[in-house]
């Protein structure tokens, strides 16, 4: 992860997001856009629990978990394929030190496809059989990979994971930890107008992803690492990490070895227990299309053949790309939009007064306080898919109120919203799951408050904002059994988020 100049390089109410459940079933409260937002930084251990670290005495390459016996990689890691002292390691977080979560395999068979070529780098992609199966756990889980067919338009967010120098020739400092950058894809007509010029031809086999200032990049020790990319409540891997000039240079993204290309070889390698594989859309026009220089082919347009008809079966449900440790970091930090898609902000004639979740299609769930200056339905209005205060939401709805339900235990200060419609669910606007039995929120849970609390917490876009928070013992005789206190180092950031406002604790 890193930048600097040089030459080509190989990339050598009480709603808890923390319950543990590993079910892959839920239909709520998955947010389809919970995508990281930060970049070239220590990454949380069990974020990214498809990591593999591929060692001959020492880290020299990254790959990825595609099912309990196979890890994949790029094929220019392994000049020889020869399995001789080749360990892998799953789980790892740090390169130093001990990793409780770790397991490491030896590798029994190495593939590197067939048409791999070493000058161009085409085709860069390789597939290593571990000695043995391992088990899946929080921290070690297998990556879904991108079907063919699958578009990554131009803009795609994409992460990349590895170990590898943070510039070029400067390692990464002790004790090593697993890093993460943000990288958006840059379309391969542009990545082709890039490269072009150096006399590197991007192939259709390949995915670009970079930043045209340069600064977040994968860099020497990534490679054979995975790019993905998440769509609804999945990662899916888009590329192997594979070639570059120089690392993090303006002007010239990563190159990967694009998965999407790959299915019918990697299934015909891997005949029992296939990798699940997800067909990733991309939505609207691409704009790379219109990316044109000197040498870059006509863009054409693809024909498909139609498929006979078969009988349909219920597919049995893909067991890939959910990292249940991929938390979002701590810091009252903006928010991506549709990260909390059931986050409602509740406006009271006009100006946004308090924060509220949609619990189901028709109801906010919110606090009484909020309905002090006035309880009268019309005078409200619910939005839903809001990212900023000011400014435009593309992904909003308003909703007006039909009716507003005060607690009428004692001592509850919660209200119910009832919406005069449903709204139209999408990738931004979502319920939340609740909370199904009453009981003891265990002391050190994990959890997250998010809102636009007051200007000065959130600027003149007034931004979504959200912070990380744990569960801790009250300890105050004035509280109750229906209480939940949380960290106190965590309160002053907190408060910047409630200044006016009635936030959900996820």
């Amino acid at each position: 992860m890193a930048s600097t100049p040089g030459t080509i390089r190989v990339l050598t109410t009480l709603l808890l997001l923390a319950r543990g459940s590993l079910s892959q079933l839920d239909v709520c409260g998955q947010p389809p856009l919970n995508t990281r937002i930060v970049g070239g930084e220590d990454a949380p251990a069990g974020a990214w629990p498809w990591q593999a670290s591929l060692h001959r005495g020492r880290h020299f390459c990254g790959g990825s978990l595609i099912n309990k016996d196979w890890v994949m990689s790029a094929a220019h890691c392994f000049q020889r394929t020869s399995t001789s002292g080749l360990v892998v390691y799953l789980g790892r977080q740090n390169q130093e030190g001990s990793n409780s979560n770790e397991v490491s395999r030896t590798v029994s068979r190495i593939i590197r496809h067939p048409n791999y070529n070493s000058v161009t780098f085409d085709n860069d992609i390789a597939l290593l059989q571990l000695s043995s199966s391992v088990t899946f756990t929080n921290f070690i889980r297998p990556i879904c990979l991108a079907a063919a067919g699958s578009t990554f338009n131009r803009g795609t967010t994409s992460w990349v994971t590895g170990w590898g120098t943070i510039r070029e020739g400067v390692s990464l400092p002790s004790p090593q930890t697993l890093q993460e950058v943000d990288v958006p894809v840059t379309g391969n007509r542009n990545c082709f107008c890039k490269y072009n010029p150096s006399g590197i031809t991007i192939t259709d086999n390949m995915i670009c992803a970079g930043r045209d200032q340069g600064g977040k990049d994968s860099c020497q020790g990534d490679s054979g690492g995975p790019m993905v990319s998440k769509q609804g409540s999945v990662w899916v891997q888009a590329g192997v990490v594979s070639f570059g000039i120089g690392c993090a240079e303006a002007q010239f993204p990563g190159v990967y070895a694009r998965v999407s290309q790959y299915q019918s070889w990697i299934n015909t390698q891997i005949t029992s227990d296939q990798p699940g594989f997800v067909t990733f859309t991309s939505t609207g026009t691409d704009a790379d299309l219109s990316a044109t220089c000197t040498g870059l082919p006509a863009v054409t347009t693809p024909t498909t053949t139609p498929t006979p008809t078969t009988p349909t079966t219920t597919p049995t449900p893909v067991v890939c790309g959910r990292a249940p440790l991929n938390s979002r970091l701590i810091g009252g930090s903006d928010v991506s939009a549709g990260v909390w898609p059931w986050l409602a902000s509740l406006h009271l004639k006009g100006t946004h007064t308090c924060g509220g979740t949609l619990v189901s299609e028709t109801l906010v769930l919110t606090s009484a306080n909020c309905f002090s200056s006035s309880s009268t339905p019309s005078d409200w209005t619910v939005f839903l898919g809001r990212l900023r205060q000011n400014g435009s939401n593309p992904n909003e709805e308003s909703v007006g109120v039909a009716n507003i339900t005060l607690s009428s235990l004692s001592g509850e200060n919660v209200a119910m919203v009832q919406l005069t419609r449903k709204p139209t669910l999408s990738n931004s606007i979502q319920p939340v799951c609740m909370e199904q039995n009453a009981g003891t929120i265990a002391t050190g849970t994990t959890c997250w408050v998010a809102g636009w609390g007051n200007a000065q917490a959130g600027g003149v876009c007034q931004p979504l904002q959200e912070v990380q928070t744990s569960v801790v013992a009250c300890g105050n005789a004035s509280s109750s059994a229906d209480d939940i206190c949380t960290n106190t180092l965590q309160l002053q950031q907190v408060k910047k988020l409630v200044a006016n406002a009635s936030l959900p604790l996820f």
